[in-house]
């Protein structure tokens, strides 16, 4: 797991950089998302870091969040990741506060208008040990909250019939390329990423 305390943390387009090298390499590379790639070729994905270092903070960031993708367009902005390095390392206190999420997302009265997906560097499904390699399907560089849109995602399963079968599939990628496979490709993800701080390719981002 990526450790991070703000005295050390990377600068906030450090933590974005290595998200978008592990949403290009893992999430489209591996095409563990169907949905991800047109998104992300239209620069549709906002990346917004969290300085939070307890749950109320990250609480208020959330709220924040989700009021902006409220507001802003979806041609701009479809989607929204909400990368919170400095809190919520420990990934069962993380799925612990996903259902105080869901809380609030509801009590802003935006059920059925967004979803929140989680991704984290130790994502552990249920009934799974550990080390099984299909926990990578939702493994991050960070603690990372993903906000959807409800509206979109009925869309991209409109346009994908076999939407259904997503979840099996990746499954089937993940022990098709093994632990040995998924070490190599953080590799890969870590090259992008210092790829991606050079002038060149448009360092720092902008969304």
């Amino acid at each position: 797991m990526m450790q991070a305390t703000p005295s050390d943390a990377d600068p906030s387009a450090e933590v974005i950089i290595r998200t978008q090298a592990w949403l290009m390499h893992a999430v489209i590379g591996l095409n563990l998302c169907p949905f991800a790639k047109s998104v992300h070729v239209k620069n549709q994905i906002a990346y917004r870091v969290s300085a939070a270092q307890d749950t109320e903070a990250l609480l208020d960031d959330l709220l924040a969040a989700l009021e902006d993708l409220k507001d802003s367009d979806p041609a701009v902005t479809d989607t929204l990741l909400l990368i919170h390095p400095f809190v919520l390392q420990d990934f069962f206190a993380f799925n612990d506060f996903l259902a105080l999420a869901n809380a609030v997302l509801a009590s802003l009265g935006f059920a059925g208008v967004f979803q929140i997906a989680s991704f984290h560097p130790d994502y552990q499904f249920a009934d799974t040990d550990a080390d099984d390699i299909s926990n990578c399907t939702n493994r991050a560089p960070y603690p990372t909250l993903h906000l959807l849109r409800e509206a979109s995602l009925d869309k991209a399963t409109d346009a994908f019939p076999d939407a259904d079968d997503i979840v099996n599939c990746n499954i089937a990628t993940l022990q098709t390329l093994g632990p040995q496979g998924w070490q190599q490709l953080q590799q890969r993800i870590l090259g992008t990423a210092s790829d991606l701080r050079t002038p060149a390719v448009g360092y720092p981002p902008t969304n």
